[in-house]
């Protein structure tokens, strides 16, 4: 717990057996529980993940949104939730400056960004700049947000998550939640993180096809919330 606040932690997973150990193992001890969701592996990474100690849940349906519905699926309780990917590129040891805000109140939804913070070269490619660069200068123009990044690495208050009524079962996921927590006015901040070459190959950005559907979807999902006049009350809160 961290000021008397249950964090879980949500760890999205495709064969990232080579990955997900060191991911765990730096993951601080006030985590109350992490949950690895698994999006169909053929490496073995659900059980090295059960190894270093986290509870694995399985998604069959392949797509970072649909294994993130499934880990949140599986939280117990949690009053914050961190995301984080497991190919370590992002730095689980900086979990902390990613919770604060939202385990103190300060906030109701962190951003670690790669944008302001340490990005080794070669950690983002040239397409990944790009796409965070032109898909935050649309929100921000469109919603008046001050994004820098769409980065994986991030928190959220439990009750705030709810609330989003979070549906995006691909790659549109980090997109969707922080155009959703504009509409609904969430208090967010964003934080500077430190990022590094991921272990193993990109299931997105490492391949032609995944960036032009990554990019499509993320762009279409701008331009669909653009011309809604309001978002629609999650079927759960009424």
């Amino acid at each position: 717990m961290k000021h008397g606040k249950r964090i879980s932690v949500v760890i999205p997973a495709l064969n990232e057996a080579n990955a997900i150990s060191r991911v765990i193992a730096d993951i601080p001890d006030w985590v109350d529980e992490i949950v690895v969701a698994d999006n169909g592996s053929t490496d073995g990474t659900p059980d090295v993940a059960r190894e270093s100690g986290a509870r694995v849940v399985f998604e069959a349906e392949r797509g970072y949104g649909a294994a993130c519905l499934a880990g949140i699926a599986a939280c117990n309780d949690a009053d914050v939730i961190v995301f984080l990917d497991g190919d370590y590129s992002d730095h689980p040891d900086e979990l902390g400056k990613v919770v604060e805000p939202v385990a103190t109140g300060a906030c109701e939804f962190v951003i670690g960004s790669r944008v302001t913070g340490n990005a080794k070269r070669g950690a983002l490619t040239i397409q990944q700049r790009f796409g965070n660069w032109l898909a935050c200068k649309l929100m921000n123009g469109l919603w008046r947000t001050c994004y820098t990044d769409l980065g994986p690495f991030r928190a959220i208050d439990g009750r705030a998550l709810r609330r989003l009524g979070m549906q995006d079962r691909t790659y549109g996921w980090t997109v969707e939640m922080q155009i959703k927590a504009a509409l609904l006015g969430l208090s967010v901040t964003e934080v500077p993180v430190s990022y590094r070459p991921r272990i193993g190959v990109s299931k997105i950005s490492g391949t032609i096809k995944g960036t032009i559907l990554a990019g499509t979807k993320i762009l279409g999902l701008i331009g669909r919330y653009a011309l809604r006049p309001r978002l629609p009350e999650p079927a759960s809160l009424r």
